[in-house]
């Protein structure tokens, strides 16, 4: 059995390993990767749960966070939410992408370091680039939120499911922490992740508000100069990227999977709306993907059940608490409730690790109750969700 996979990020390069594994013939195609991607690159526990043992300890540089910050307008209110170890360690995603790339290579699959110019699927797979046709049985789908692949076989993201994430690399400046400011406009917040050797700091906004890359640009200049996260000579890289960030209705009703093609990762919408992270379930899709073509579960619905199962409904509850999370007056309350609360500083640390389901998010804060702020808080939450 012959599989293309077009993309060799974290979802391409964890699916064709996996493929690989299984006996199948994998051809990945990708002329970029690795890259750094501008992106935070934190990368949650149970994301490296899932390939760690695969990786050999090749990400043992990685940055481990000791603590998550977050911050108000008003420089004076802030809150620390202690992060058991290794819930998230934060690495570069030229390393990364490349120790899950080399994985997949090991294991059998071949990297055609071409871009793919054009795709079908219908009797069976053929993959061109400018250098020539491939055919193949099945086609993997990897290539991220402006994937050929789902333009093709599926449909284009439109702008009002896309995110704008723009920021800089402050270079020669790192920590031990992350940094989250909330902010409603636009609807969305501050980051600082610290890598090896700089700070990836940056802001991500719905792509169809209108706000120009720039401006987000100049805002989380500002929020650096504002908040001392960086010497002020600090040299800045700029960056900026689109992300899939989908609503509830959109999960629902997209098409990810053929007879013969698999959509995984940020190509099939795979995304936190709240967060932004992505890298966890890049792999678990890549892992299911692989599954679906050369597992026990071998068809496009078993894919697309399992997708919805064990994906879109945790991402769909994000969706819809997503406009109350972002409200100042939540913001407000959550700063008090993180001041003044160890469970509720659980909470959001687990949150912040993956491992704290949107799904029970309301009833685990309500069941705090301390001092009445998780009540208040998750009261508005659920006003404003919709």
């Amino acid at each position: 059995m012959d599989v293309a996979v077009v993309g060799a990020g974290p979802a391409g390069a964890w699916a064709a390993y996996q493929l690989a594994r299984a006996g199948a013939r994998v051809t990945i195609f990708d002329a970029s990767h690795p890259r750094e991607k501008p992106c935070g690159g934190g990368v949650t526990g149970r994301a490296l749960a899932v390939v760690r043992a695969a990786l050999n300890g090749s990400l043992d540089h990685s940055t481990k966070i000791r603590v998550a910050r977050f911050t108000s307008i008003d420089r004076n209110r802030e809150a620390i939410v202690p992060l058991r170890d290794r819930a998230m360690e934060v690495i570069d995603r030229t390393h990364f992408d490349r120790a899950l790339l080399d994985a997949a290579m090991q294991a059998g699959a071949t990297l055609v370091a071409e871009r793919v110019v054009d795709v079908t699927a219908a009797a069976g797979v053929t993959v061109r680039t400018r250098a020539g046709s491939y055919a193949a049985d099945f086609i993997v789908g990897a290539d991220g939120a402006n994937s050929l692949v789902r333009r093709k076989l599926s449909a284009p993201f439109t702008r009002a499911q896309l995110s704008i994430a723009a920021g800089c690399f402050a270079r020669g400046v790192s920590s031990d922490e992350i940094v989250i400011e909330v902010v409603g406009s636009p609807p969305g917040y501050l980051w600082s992740f610290p890598r090896a050797d700089h700070l990836a700091v940056g802001v991500c906004a719905q792509a169809d508000t209108g706000i120009a890359v720039e401006a987000l640009r100049r805002s989380t200049i500002a929020w650096i100069q504002r908040t001392h996260l960086a010497p002020l000579r600090c040299r800045l890289d700029s960056y900026s990227w689109p992300i899939p960030s989908l609503s509830a209705r959109d999960l629902a009703r997209q098409k990810i999977a053929g007879p013969r093609w698999r959509l995984v990762g940020d190509a099939a919408g795979l995304v936190d709306p709240i967060t932004r992270e992505g890298i966890y379930f890049a792999v678990a899709s890549g892992g299911w993907a692989s599954d679906s073509i050369a597992g026990t579960r071998s068809s496009c619905r078993d894919y697309t059940d399992r997708v919805n199962d064990e994906a879109c409904a945790e991402l769909a509850s994000a969706a819809q608490l997503k406009t109350g999370f972002f409200h100042p007056a939540f913001t407000r309350l959550m700063l008090d409730a993180l001041e003044q609360s160890a469970q509720v500083r659980a909470v959001m640390a687990d949150l912040v690790a993956g491992t704290q389901s949107y799904r029970t998010l309301k009833w685990r804060l309500l069941k705090t109750l301390e001092i009445g702020l998780a009540g208040r808080a998750m009261k508005l939450f659920v006003r404003r969700k919709s």
